[in-house]
């Protein structure tokens, strides 16, 4: 029989399971979709812009898969000409899992950057980001811990903490689908420089997603539209309200996908218009070519590069069919 202590804790505890466990099947019937982490909030509009892709100069990257299963490839990339950034060579190497990703890189300065992540399950995942830097304040730590739910999703990191006094960066975050459409959240952040100087700031966040999930729009001042299978566009506004600064920066950019290339144009309120053009030739070769053109300032960047894969698998391996032999 059941000890008698054992019997009332469950009886006291019965109408809270209860409740939970109705609460859970009506959040399952409403089949919620996952809204995404708040790191990709704006995911579609940095790939149609050209922040993350515009360069000046010249630049070369030759990468050569040495695996597939696991994946395993090593990159030697090459700048140089750039009005911004001096000549540089990077080494990288990627390693990747059904639930582990490896990626490192070192610079010629020797400069490392390292990224790990595990997946436990489906839904649980670890990450850890470092740099190390021969310059003082350069090198960073960043652990993170990120969960997906059914219908939410739970994220917190950890830059640069120390277990002697707590300092570092915490950030924290939790968005959560309300309909099929409309996905709310809330990011916080706490700042602990020192004992005595410590900063907390909580900003909110929402996204609402068509219902054919061809356009985009969040609370963030961010648009990204598909106009047709190749054609997209995304427009950004970035408004800076410091006490000693207030200004604003709108963001119109279009990228167009043809069967071998893809082509990003883009234009913003400082008066600079700028593109990019990838262009394949083959699989395994790309050629690059930008530029931009800033009419407040009178200036013009241009850039070029290429893009060459190559390795020593055999078709089969590249999962490719095997050719016929001409007898």
């Amino acid at each position: 029989s059941v000890p008698s202590h054992l019997s009332e804790k469950h009886s006291f505890f019965s109408p809270v399971t209860t409740l939970y466990t109705r609460f859970s099947q009506w959040r399952r019937s409403l089949d919620l979709p996952n809204p995404g982490t708040v790191e990709n909030l704006q995911k579609e509009v940095k790939l149609t812009h050209l922040t993350n892709f515009m360069f000046d100069g010249a630049k070369a990257d030759l990468t050569k898969s040495l695996s597939m299963v696991p994946a395993f490839q090593v990159t030697h990339s090459f700048s140089l000409g750039s009005q911004t950034a001096p000549p540089a060579y990077n080494f990288g190497a990627v390693y990747a899992t059904n639930s582990v990703f490896l990626q490192g890189s070192v610079d010629h300065e020797g400069n490392v950057n390292a990224r790990c992540n595990r997946g436990w399950s489906e839904h649980f995942i670890s990450k850890m980001q470092a740099q190390l830097s021969h310059q003082p304040g350069h090198s960073m730590l960043q652990l993170e811990q990120d969960y997906q739910g059914q219908d939410y999703a739970l994220n917190f990191k950890a830059v640069n903490p120390s277990p002697s006094d707590l300092s570092g960066i915490y950030i924290g975050s939790y968005f959560q689908s309300v309909t099929k459409n409309l996905a709310l959240g809330f990011e916080s952040l706490y700042q602990r420089q020192s004992p005595e100087l410590t900063e907390f700031a909580t900003s909110y966040l929402a996204k609402y997603t068509g219902t054919k999930k061809d356009w985009i729009a969040t609370a963030q001042t961010t648009y990204w539209q598909k106009l047709s299978d190749k054609v997209e566009v995304a427009a950004d506004l970035q408004v800076i309200a410091a006490p000693s600064r207030r200004d604003a920066i709108a963001t119109l950019g279009a990228k167009y996908d043809l069967r071998m290339s893809t082509f990003r144009a883009q234009l913003d309120s400082t008066g600079k218009v700028s593109a990019l053009l990838e262009q394949r030739f083959v699989p395994t070769f790309a050629f690059l070519v930008s530029g931009e053109v800033d009419h407040f300032k009178n200036a013009a960047k241009v850039g070029v590069g290429v893009m060459i894969e190559s390795s020593n698998l055999t078709p089969e391996e590249m999962g490719a069919p095997p050719q016929p032999q001409i007898i």
